[in-house]
This record gives structure tokens, C-alpha cells and sequence, in this order.
């Protein structure tokens, strides 16, 4: 670390305190000499020029908001300061922009499990879903015995609290998110539990399913069978049986699907994990593999950087679609669209929801996006795909890895256990957070303040490559899995 601060982008009229910088430190960039006028905290904004009211506040590159009163320079920024841009609907107008992708292809293999259907998956788990949240118990004790009497924590139970009493929109999100789950290739073995009586009728689910593979996809109704505990352990055994006589195999890295999501971020996530998550999407891209960026609110005020980028007219006019219908959303629940991020985010350093979003879109590196997917859809095509999904960490999480990734690739600044049902690698932004929570956290971008990017892509590509192996992530060692859908109607 050459200075105790950045600036990230030449047009900035902020600096991001690398450390804690105290009153009297000098700040110098190529247009400015400031000194700050009060203590700085770690990864907060530091005014580099006199702002006004009303003048807009610059940083990446993009104005992040407007100044709320006159800040004089070499003062601490934060969200008193600053308030956002973001109104309402926007019109929007087509500009493409293509980047060179950096990397090349390397001809690379991973090990994976190659699935009846084609498919590959990189674990090889049985997976437990209930249709309905009635029989979560039974699931849940299913999945325990199992995992004493066989010794292998490989038996998860995925419990839920939805499958009936739900209309509409909702009823075929939670059926489409179920069926993503049960034919997803990570499971070597699903048992699919149902009640009976539920309004996610097993047999109905069963059709939506397709053609599956009924030897390794099994089904029980408790309703229908005199002992649920004896028949499902019995199902449970086969599906192990099974399982047992798989093996990995090489399989080409064009064959990975990753999903990009970021959580509890401060100021050093647009400077460090989300920069190296782009830098691995470019990489991803560049060996025919598939990333997926979500979190649409937090896409808002960097919007158009995604849709100029986008390979045809078709993909911008999704994309432009994919925005308007989420503030709709937004507006239509009587809410603002420019809501400021959470109480932590602050904390951490993100004043508005436009520099939080700046952030957070560069976790889609420079590639052209693909395609673009409605919630619950599954992927299709190869390269950068955007995927409609709020920012809410479990379902955003979830939505991506129904969409068909492997694993997902989460970035953050505050910390979180939490882990979705596909191996769910937590990317800290800062040392401090990596030290601090070792239990929580599978590589430290925090390094980037030190080392090339050059040099740290290499280093967590084959971290990556060690856990699409099979080497376990922190959720996966601490057996957190969870899952959430996106609910937004009535529960009767």
C-alpha cells in the first residue's frame, strides 16, 4: 500500500481511507492537495474539493448522490452528506460498448460428476426437499438418522415454509425454485417429500419435473404410507447405495456456472472483492464458462453499464425491462427506489444506494451479458447472464443457484455464516474481517491493497478450483444451508 488512501477514478472528488486516518494526514492526488480536517474511518470517504449543495458526489467514475449541504473539503463524507440521485422510471437509449476480454482460453479440466442428463455436478449429496413446510420435521429427522447410521454428512434436509396456502405468483415461484433444487446436478440422490394435502400436490410437482432420472429422484406422500420414517430411510438407503459408486471424472471448465452476489459491503468492496470477482468472471468467460449477476435493486444507478453492454438489442431491451419492472415494484408498495442500504453497509462506508450498486456491478467484470433470465429461470446461455432477484442475501443466493450454478461466489465487507444449498464461497473485502472470522471466510481480497490484481486472480482461481474438487467451503464445514424464495403476494 503505496498511500493510505485511493482514489479510484480520476473525475472522483472523494478519496477512500484505505486505514483509519487521522485529523492533520495529507491527502495529494493529481488536482488536489487536502489535509483532512477530522479523524477518517477505514474505508470511508474523504471530500478531496469543496462540494455544494446539490453538486453531485463523484466516485468510480459516476456521480453516487448529490451533496444534502456545502462539505468542505478534507472532511469525512458519509451518508448525512450525501443523498441520492434515484426518483423514478428512467428512459433509457441503447449505447453499445464493447471491452476485449482480458484472459484467454487455457484449455482447462475440473472434476466433477457427469449426470445421466449431461449435466455436471460438483458435489455429490442427498438432498431432502420438502413440497410443503408441514413435513419439514420429518425431513429434518430423516436427514439425522441417516447421517448416524451411515456415518456421512452428505444427507441434507432443505426445509421451507412454503407449498400451501399461497396463490398465484407465488405458488409457482416456490413450485419452480422446488423443481430447480430437485433436478439440480449438485444432488446425487433427492428424496421428495409430501404431505398430501397441500396445495403443491406431489403428483402435479412430479409432472413439472419433466423427464427426470426416477432411480436417483424418488418421491413419498407420509399421508400414503403407514410408517414415513421406515420408507423414507429405506428410499434414502438406495439413493446412498448408489451414490457410493459415483466418481469424479474430468470435466472441461467451460462447464462451470458460478453465481456473483454480495452482502454487508463497505468501502473496500468496490476496491477489492468486487473487482476480483470481475477479474474471475472475465477468466470464467474467457474458458466458455457462465457467470450470473443478480441482485437488481442494487443494480440501480449503475444500470446502464450493464445495458450498454449487452450483445444485442434484444438482451437491452430485457435488461431495461428487468430495472423498470423491479422499481415498479418498489413504487407500487408505496416505496422509494433509492432506499439507502443497511444499517451495516453505512457503517461500512456506502452513503447511497448508487454507490453501493457501482460497486456491486463490477462483480460482472467487462464481458458482454448473454442473457437475461426471469426469476426461477434456468440458464441457457454461456458467457454473463443477469438474473431478475432482489438483493436479499438468502434469495438472491437461492435464485442463483436455481438458475443452475454450481456455486456461488459472495463478497463481503461485514461478515455472514450463512451458506445457500450449492457451496457458497465468502470473499472478504478487508484483512481485518478475514482474521477476524477465518471460520467464516474462504479467501481474503483484502490482499488486493498490497498485491497486483495480476497476482491475486491466479490465487483464487485455484482456490476455486480446489472447491469445485470437492474441497468444502466454511458454510459447508459448518453445515449451514439454507434457502429462501421470493414471496410478494397473500398467504391465506
Amino acid at each position: 500500500m503505496s498511500k493510505p488512501y485511493i482514489q479510484i477514478h480520476p473525475k472522483d472528488n472523494v478519496v477512500v481511507a484505505l486505514v483509519s486516518l487521522p485529523k492533520g494526514t495529507k491527502i495529494e492526488t493529481n488536482t488536489s492537495k487536502v489535509i483532512c480536517l477530522e479523524d477518517i474511518p477505514e474505508g470511508h470517504k474523504v471530500a478531496i474539493k469543496d462540494l455544494y449543495p446539490e453538486e453531485n458526489v463523484v466516485k468510480y467514475g459516476f456521480p453516487i448522490g448529490k451533496a444534502t449541504h456545502f462539505v468542505p473539503m478534507g472532511t469525512w463524507v458519509n451518508e448525512e452528506d450525501v443523498q441520492t440521485n434515484l426518483s423514478g422510471l428512467e428512459t433509457y437509449t441503447y449505447e453499445p460498448v464493447k471491452y476485449d476480454n482480458p484472459y484467454t482460453f487455457e484449455n482447462r479440466f475440473l472434476k466433477g460428476y457427469r449426470r445421466r442428463d449431461g449435466q455436471i455436478g460438483i458435489r455429490n449429496e442427498i438432498w431432502i426437499i420438502p413440497t410443503v413446510g408441514c413435513v419439514n420435521g420429518i425431513a429434518q429427522r430423516l436427514a439425522d438418522e441417516m447421517r448416524s447410521e451411515t456415518g456421512s454428512n452428505h444427507f441434507i434436509a432443505f426445509t421451507h415454509n412454503y407449498g400451501c396456502s399461497q396463490l398465484g405468483e407465488d405458488h409457482e415461484n416456490t413450485r419452480i425454485i422446488l423443481r430447480n433444487m430437485v433436478l439440480h446436478p449438485n444432488a446425487g440422490g433427492v428424496l421428495v417429500i409430501g404431505l398430501g394435502c397441500e396445495n403443491n400436490q406431489p403428483d402435479a410437482f412430479r409432472e413439472l419435473l419433466g423427464n427426470y432420472d426416477e432411480d436417483r429422484i424418488r418421491f413419498m406422500v407420509c399421508q400414503n404410507v403407514s410408517d414415513e420414517m421406515e420408507e423414507g430411510k429405506r428410499q434414502l438407503r438406495d439413493l446412498y447405495e448408489l451414490t457410493l459408486h459415483d466418481e469424479r471424472s474430468d470435466v472441461p471448465f467451460s462447464e462451470l456456472k458460478v453465481g456473483l452476489k454480495c452482502g454487508g459491503s463497505d468501502g473496500f468492496s468496490g476496491i477489492t472483492a468486487n473487482p476480483l470477482l470481475g477479474e474471475f468472471s472475465d477468466y470464467l468467460i474467457a474458458q466458455g464458462g457462465t457467470a450470473v449477476l443478480t441482485e437488481v435493486p442494487e443494480m440501480f444507478g449503475a444500470e446502464t453499464i450493464l445495458m450498454n453492454r449487452c450483445r444485442t438489442e434484444k438482451q437491452f431491451a430485457q435488461t431495461v425491462n428487468m430495472i423498470n419492472d423491479f422499481k415498479n415494484y418498489y413504487l407500487s408498495h408505496g416505496e422509494p427506489i433509492g432506499e439507502n442500504p443497511s444499517p451495516g453497509n453505512k457503517k461500512g462506508g456506502i452513503s447511497t444506494l448508487e454507490e453501493k450498486s457501482l460497486g456491486c456491478t463490477q462483480k460482472g467484470g467487462t464481458s458482454e451479458v448473454t442473457d437475461v433470465l426471469k426469476y426461477g429461470e434456468c440458464l441457457k446461455e454461456r458467457g454473463l447472464n443477469l438474473l431478475s432477484a432482489p438483493g436479499n442475501d438468502l434469495v438472491a443466493s437461492t435464485a442463483l443457484a436455481a438458475s443452475g450454478c454450481h456455486l456461488i461466489l459472495f463478497t463481503t465487507g461485514r461478515g455472514t455464516p450463512f451458506g445457500t444449498f450449492v457451496p457458497t464461497v465468502k470473499v472478504s473485502t478487508n484483512t481485518h474481517l478475514y482474521q477476524n472470522k477465518p471460520h467464516w471466510m474462504d479467501f481474503n481480497a483484502g490482499i488486493l491493497t498490497y498485491k497486483p490484481m495480476n497476482e491475486v486472480i491466479r490465487m483464487f482461481v485455484q482456490t476455486i478450483v480446489e472447491i469445485v474438487n470437492g474441497t468444502p467451503t466454511c458454510n459447508e464445514k459448518n453445515e449451514y444451508h439454507d434457502f429462501s424464495i421470493f414471496k410478494t403476494g397473500v398467504t391465506l
